[in-house]
């Protein structure tokens, strides 16, 4: 056999087996199984799945806020003195969003509407059995119903979130104290303690967040301050903002007066605990009298009279 050409033979075998082996090395490493391959094909699908769901959503939320926005705007209601205490309402009660004015404004204005044709056609239709010289009064109170269920809700979520900042600042206060006992700045312990709060205290956590926000990006950092203020409602979280206005303006101990405010406050909190707990016999007076006296003197004073009617 020719040399020449049994050396061309072997540089081609030895080519297509180099071929071969990197080619299986390659469906070695890339290979799945048809189960994996499967689900992988799947979760594909359900992730392009959710794009399309949530562009759909976000845009037909623009779309409805854009409504309502329009609405809004014709019948000008979003300006002035009271679009302001309308916001700053809403801002008390946790709703940060600039969107949250337009909305709350557009339920105000379609609930009542809502609400009095839904009784409307309830008493036309025998629904709700409603005298007939008192189906105009029901309908009108609906309607005020509606005018008024907005306003409410939000006063009592506001009243709740004040209540609850009023509790769980004490245990924020002094995360705050440990934090510029550390070394840091006020802004840097407000972004710090917000993330540490986020799972177990969410409503203060927000407001830290925002305020080191503002603290840092507004030129004037009373502002700031004051601007979380505004958002509580809260002598507590005021009181606080007073003495991070005082360090920054005379230069006491910070972390002192945290120390101080926090023990204040705490105190304040098993006050009204003590105070609640004073309450409670006084309270529980008028149901033991309704509830629980009947039945006593029921239980008393049946068995005689049952062996009276009995001996006659």
């Amino acid at each position: 056999m020719d040399p020449v050409l049994s050396e061309k033979s072997f540089t081609i075998i030895i080519a297509a087996a180099t071929f071969v082996a990197f080619w299986a090395l390659g469906m070695a490493l890339t290979w799945q199984a048809p189960i994996e391959a499967r689900l992988k094909a799947l979760r594909t699908r359900r992730m392009k799945t959710r794009g399309e769901h949530e562009a759909a959503k976000s845009s037909s939320k623009a779309a409805s806020l854009g409504f309502m926005r329009g609405i809004a705007d014709r019948l000008n209601l979003l300006r002035g003195t009271a679009a302001d205490q309308t916001s700053r309402k809403l801002r008390q009660a946790g709703f940060h969003s600039r969107d949250a004015a337009v909305i709350y404004v557009f339920i105000k204005l379609a609930l009542p509407l809502l609400l009095g044709f839904l009784m409307i056609g309830l008493t036309s239709m025998d629904v709700i059995s409603v005298p007939e010289d008192f189906v105009l009064a029901t309908c009108v109170g609906a309607v005020l119903v509606g005018f008024m269920a907005p306003e409410v809700y939000i006063k009592n979520v506001a009243a709740k979130r004040r209540e609850i900042l009023n509790s769980i600042l004490p245990e924020g206060l002094d995360l705050l104290t440990i934090c510029v006992e550390a070394g840091l700045s006020i802004d840097a312990a407000f972004r710090r303690v917000s993330r540490e709060m986020q799972g177990s205290m969410p409503e203060l956590a927000v407001e830290f967040e925002m305020t080191a926000i503002e603290l840092t990006y507004l030129p004037d950092r009373q502002q700031a301050l004051e601007n979380m203020a505004e958002r509580t409602d809260s002598g507590a979280v005021t009181a606080l903002v007073n003495a991070l206005r005082q360090t920054e303006k005379y230069g006491t101990p910070l972390a002192a007066s945290l120390r101080i405010l926090s023990q204040e406050f705490r105190q304040t909190r098993a006050s009204k605990a003590e105070e609640k707990g004073a309450r409670m016999p006084a309270l529980m007076t008028v149901p033991l009298m309704v509830f629980i006296l009947p039945t006593l003197i029921t239980v008393l004073i049946a068995p005689a009279i049952m062996s009276m009617f009995t001996v006659k």
